[in-house]
């Protein structure tokens, strides 16, 4: 087993969240003032590494409490109706542990919405580690918080996998000197990753 330790994005990954993601985003910008932005224009550059996510979405310089708060809020109102599993998810991460892989998730994500979600979607119990966008001085693209999962569940990179749907989860993962494989089925669409679920528990299991 090459790969002891897996680790996954969340959102555009394992959960489709998008609709949960826009209209979060538009919470925050009515509550700032804003007009809603259309959700496919959200979706569409909420994995682009070229943007400033907290000036594209709020025009501020950086995200603070005042966001987080108000994006928390919706998320905890709003979760159980909107979230779900990608299909064949639920049966991935079941198969993983089975063959005894650690397994843990990425995600710019805040730690308290993550939790929320993966305890909604009863797969929270399967991870060995979490790391949150707040968890860390920098969220990916930056590898702050896989150098956290490496150190909490004491892996090596080399025995390692990170799993993502975007260029974000890319560059982390080379930052962090650990393989990669992109999806095709979240929020960023790529010629060359796996289209589906099952493609890659034929790879991985």
């Amino acid at each position: 087993m090459k790969h002891k330790l897996i680790i996954f994005d969340m959102d555009g990954t394992l959960v489709d969240s998008s609709l949960s993601i826009a209209n979060a985003i538009n919470h925050v910008r009515k509550n700032l003032g804003f007009q809603p932005m259309e959700h496919g224009h959200i979706i569409r550059h909420i994995n682009d590494p070229a943007i400033n996510p907290s000036q594209f979405f709020y025009y501020a310089k950086a995200f603070d409490r005042q966001h987080e708060k108000w994006f928390s809020e919706y998320y905890t109102n709003n979760h159980q109706k909107e979230l779900m599993l990608y299909e064949g998810i639920g049966t991935l991460l079941k198969k993983l542990k089975a063959k005894g892989h650690k397994l843990a998730i990425a995600t710019n994500a805040y730690r308290n919405s993550t939790v929320e979600s993966l305890t909604h979607l009863k797969i929270y119990e399967y991870f060995d580690a979490i790391a949150c966008y707040d968890d860390v001085p920098q969220g990916k693209p930056q590898p702050d918080m896989l150098f956290k999962i490496l150190k909490d569940v004491r892996q090596d990179p080399h025995e390692t996998l990170f799993i993502g749907d975007g260029p974000r989860d890319e560059m982390a993962s080379k930052k962090a000197g650990i393989d990669y494989m992109m999806v095709a089925w979240g929020f960023t669409k790529h010629h060359n990753a796996i289209k589906s679920v099952h493609a890659l528990e034929t790879l991985l299991c």
